[in-house]
């Protein structure tokens, strides 16, 4: 499961439509960036709204075209539910793995040497997340992802958490990547920069491997 979860985010990331939009489909990323000041507010809004509308899209299209699987009670709509050790073991999880994404991203984003490989390092802690997280969130890492299946069957228990840790794990980590930089923003918002798709973004210097973190 895990190698497929993080073979498809991959490939989504790495597709034409990735490359041209950045390969957002998370709004605690896109609130990141837009911190680190590589986003407009009008630009971050319309991501946003995108993505909620993607994944309530997405579990729609699921439902009307696997009903009888996607809707069993194993699966329950892929709902995301604290494990059975607590939401407050839920949360650090959340808020541990969405801290580890960005800060992957960012680093491998701003090095030249390791730029062209960040969507891969992004579908490799997918796949990691998938199998060693998930017990104990159902690793979201998405407030989107989260709120789609929730809206669908109103299974709102502890959706809180998923708004909230992924959140404040990528708030922080950009945070901290700031600091590490005297306040130097990261290159650009874009994950596969490495490609001849126009992007829409603020860009900053040209990444070099030299730089700090």
């Amino acid at each position: 499961m895990g190698l497929a979860v993080g073979a498809t985010v991959l490939a989504i990331v790495i597709s034409p439509w990735g490359k041209q939009s950045g390969g957002h489909f998370n709004p605690a990323l896109t609130l990141a960036f837009y911190r680190l000041s590589k986003m407009s507010l009008a630009d971050a809004v319309l991501y946003i709204v995108a993505q909620f509308a993607g994944a309530i899209a997405g579990v729609c299209v699921a439902r009307y075209v696997l009903p009888e699987t996607f809707g069993h009670r194993a699966i329950r709509y892929a709902v995301t539910a604290p494990g059975a050790r607590g939401s407050a073991v839920a949360f650090i999880g959340e808020l541990a793995i969405s801290f580890v994404l960005m800060s992957t991203i960012l680093v491998a984003s701003n090095r030249e040497t390791l730029a062209r490989y960040t969507p891969y390092f992004v579908g490799l802690l997918y796949a990691i997340f998938i199998t060693m997280e998930a017990p104990l969130s159902g690793m979201s890492m998405n407030p989107a992802r989260s709120f789609g299946p929730a809206l669908h069957v109103s299974y709102w228990h502890a959706i809180w958490l998923y708004f909230t840790a992924p959140t404040l794990g990528m708030l922080i980590a950009a945070e901290i990547f700031l600091r590490a930089r005297g306040g130097a923003p990261p290159f650009c918002a874009k994950l596969p920069h490495d490609n001849n798709k126009r992007c829409i973004f603020r860009h900053g210097p040209t990444p070099r491997s030299t730089e700090p973190i």
